[in-house]
């Protein structure tokens, strides 16, 4: 039997992509998850490796869906392998049993997992850069400006919240927050 294994990272992520190649690829089951790859305890993941028998092959679109390190994936294929399961990741190939399959597939895991820690690196470095402007500001940027908030709140003298929301289209929450930011500055 043919198992597919998709994941994303995030639950804003979609997993269509995969499961449609995974299909393409004549899986009869497929098992999905949104889970964070940087996580050792992926629930589905662990329920599909308890599912896969002698012969069935475990189908993965890229290595970087299978395993958070080169370490975790040797060591799943190693046992995959001792069980009697094939691996086939769709960008790859087939991978094999053998001396070469094994040394490819360690390569490969290798490649795959630098090429994380670089995208880590790079984002850190440009964080770090960041944070040295004057103007830099964590996380997502504001929707509203300045003036448009000190608007809002200039109205909440005469009038609710919920006119307020109305009227300029600022949320009640973001209102609240932002004008307990503004107090808080004029303290």
């Amino acid at each position: 039997m043919r198992y597919g294994y998709a994941r994303v990272s995030t639950i804003a992520q979609d997993l269509e992509v995969q499961i449609k190649a995974l299909q393409a690829a004549e899986c009869q089951v497929i098992y999905q998850e949104k889970f964070t790859g940087t996580k050792t305890d992926r629930p589905e993941f662990n329920k599909l490796l308890e599912a896969l028998k002698k012969d069935d092959t475990l189908v993965i679109t890229k290595l970087d869906r299978f395993a958070r390190s080169a370490v975790e994936g040797i060591q799943t294929v190693k046992a995959l392998f001792t069980r009697g399961v094939k691996v086939h990741i769709l960008n790859i190939g087939l991978v094999e049993d053998t001396a070469t399959g094994r040394l490819i597939f360690n390569i490969l895991s290798s490649f795959a997992e630098f090429e994380r820690d670089m995208i880590v690196e790079r984002t850190q470095e440009g964080k770090a850069l960041a944070k040295q402007r004057d103007d830099f500001r964590e996380g997502r940027p504001r929707k509203h400006s300045k003036q448009q908030i000190l608007h809002a709140v200039e109205l909440l003298k005469t009038h609710t919240y919920k006119e307020v929301e109305t009227k300029t289209g600022i949320k009640k929450r973001t209102l609240i927050y932002r004008k307990n930011e503004l107090e808080a500055m004029r303290l």
